[in-house]
């Protein structure tokens, strides 16, 4: 029985730190069938494209295509079309991969019923601030009880990291959506795969290694981008995913509501901070930098939700609807 074709799909956009160990991990891949990878750049000015074209000369596989929109969700679609593999593995240049990524990826895609496949989210093992988030993101209270952050749990998910699919089942859906905080994409995807009766499997033997955010002001970034991902789901489907993105905004809006009573008493406000950070003390096992961690993924967070939800719904899904794949 031969082998489905792959092409591993990767956008970019000034990587270039982390660009090579990257790309080494998915040459060292094990899988016996054509591979080819695609890398599509969103206009790179930090040295990504110079690095780009010494793998290019180096590694026949290797292939870059221009995302002039640079926007991650119109990248991976350009991509898409650049090939004719049977099988898309999305990546990402802050992820490495161990050797039999794309391999089991494959094997579990056909072996199952799933429109699409992936493993867990899994933090290298850095140090410092860079560690304490690895460690929040992988602990319940940090992130919620979603089990594609868990390193054992399989079966049916609402979403997974990154993930593989067959190219013709991206296509028919029309590739990720770009909603307005230009995350979520994946997550969207997977809801309407699921919504269309299909389902998407985590495995957890497809192993990976995601590099979290180095300091403070970059993690409230992310998460604060996330909550506005999560509030962009809402505005365009109508209904979250799930009910996880709820706990933040609901720690927001009591501490605010708690903020506002201080006048009259200061108990609100301190039985709040003492029951929250009590909590993560105790669970985080009094490792401060990964509690730390925790309230600035909350705050954030629920704070992204809280704006994203203030908005016109009837204009976000009208900013979605206006984004029409390239040809």
């Amino acid at each position: 029985m031969s082998l489905p074709s792959v092409c591993v799909i990767l956008p970019v956009l000034d990587e270039y730190d982390a660009i090579d160990a990257c790309l080494s991990s998915l040459r060292d891949q094990d899988f016996e069938g054509p591979v080819e990878l695609l890398i599509a750049d969103g206009g790179s000015t930090d040295g990504t494209l110079a690095r780009l074209q010494e793998w290019v000369d180096r590694w026949p596989a290797v292939r870059v295509v221009d995302n002039p929109d640079r926007v991650q969700s119109v990248g991976l679609w350009r991509a898409a079309l650049s090939t004719s593999a049977d099988v898309l593995v999305r990546a990402d240049a802050h992820t490495t991969y161990a050797p039999d990524y794309v391999r089991r990826s494959v094997t579990s895609l056909d072996s199952s019923d799933a429109v699409a496949v992936g493993g867990p989210l899994r933090p290298a093992q850095g140090t410092g601030f860079a560690r304490s988030v690895g460690l929040a993101m992988t602990h319940p209270l940090g992130v919620g009880p979603a089990r594609f952050h868990s390193d054992t749990a399989g079966g049916y998910v609402d979403t997974v990291y990154l993930g593989a699919f067959r190219r013709d089942d991206f296509l028919a859906i029309g590739g990720m959506r770009t909603l307005p905080s230009r995350v979520a994409e994946d997550a969207d995807l997977y809801f309407r795969w699921r919504n269309q009766g299909q389902s998407v499997l985590l495995d957890p033997e497809i192993r990976s290694e995601y590099t979290p955010r180095g300091t403070p002001s970059a993690l409230w970034r992310q998460f604060y981008r996330y909550g506005m991902g999560k509030a962009d789901m809402l505005m365009v489907n109508g209904e979250f995913p799930s009910l996880r993105p709820l706990a933040p905004l609901g720690l927001i809006v009591a501490i605010v509501a708690a903020l506002a009573l201080t006048p009259l008493s200061w108990w609100p406000i301190t039985f709040i901070l003492t029951i929250w950070l009590g909590a993560l003390l105790v669970a985080m096992r009094f490792r401060i930098g990964v509690v730390w961690a925790a309230m600035i993924m909350h705050v954030s967070y629920g704070l992204g939700l809280l704006h994203g939800l203030l908005r016109r719904p009837q204009s976000v899904r009208a900013m979605v609807r206006g984004n029409v794949q390239p040809e």
